[in-house]
């Protein structure tokens, strides 16, 4: 009887010191890097008139130092004549070097890249939809209404008052190039690849 006891002891005693190993480790902060970490978004909208390099800079900066993903948002602007959800192939085809060019930059700053491409009625309605359909921490947005191109003063303000998390407004300067989603100047063509093709898929 004593022997039976001792060996129900010893099982329990290794059940226990067991279960404390487990939570100890549950309990250890992954390093960085890790699966898991990093699963912070910083929602970045852009239109085809323009994309400000410098806001890109900024939202890819503050992304790799939080360990974020980009999360790029092409918005395309529907016509009144026209389903929602009507075939847009003008503005695929400048969609895709914009994505392009983000996902080249972004490489340089080590940040992936989860891009995504946001139908509306105008672009304030574009920016609803990403706002209620997108997982995110914070929203980088320049305004870019001095150029003619892009977010207004106006829009800025209704990310402001609509949209929950961190938002950060950049306004370039007037002499600040943007990306239009033409070839730039010296610059050669080539054609899509299929990952931008899936991308393009969404404004069809």
């Amino acid at each position: 009887m004593i022997v039976v006891l001792i060996v129900v002891v010893l099982v329990l005693a290794c059940g226990v010191g067991a279960l404390m190993y487990a939570y100890s480790r549950s309990r250890v902060p992954k390093p960085a890097g890790a699966p898991g970490v990093g699963a912070a978004r910083t929602l970045f909208p852009f239109v085809a008139q323009g994309l400000s390099p410098r806001a890109l800079d900024a939202a890819l900066r503050l992304s790799h130092a939080e360990g974020a993903t980009l999360v790029p948002v092409f918005l395309a602007r529907v016509s009144l004549d026209l389903p929602l959800d009507a075939p847009l192939p003008r503005q695929a085809g400048l969609a895709i070097p914009l994505q392009e060019a983000i996902e080249q930059r972004a490489a340089r700053f080590g940040v992936p890249v989860d891009a995504r491409i946001e139908r509306g009625r105008t672009y304030r309605h574009a920016l609803r939809q990403t706002i209620a359909g997108e997982r995110y921490d914070r929203i980088v947005i320049a305004v870019t209404a001095s150029t003619g191109a892009g977010f207004t003063a106006d829009d800025a303000a209704w990310v402001l008052d609509n949209a929950a998390g961190e938002i950060i407004v950049l306004r370039p300067g007037v002499d600040e190039r943007l990306w239009n989603g033409g070839p730039a100047k010296g610059r050669r063509t080539r054609r899509a690849r299929p990952s931008e093709h899936r991308s393009a898929h969404a404004a069809h």
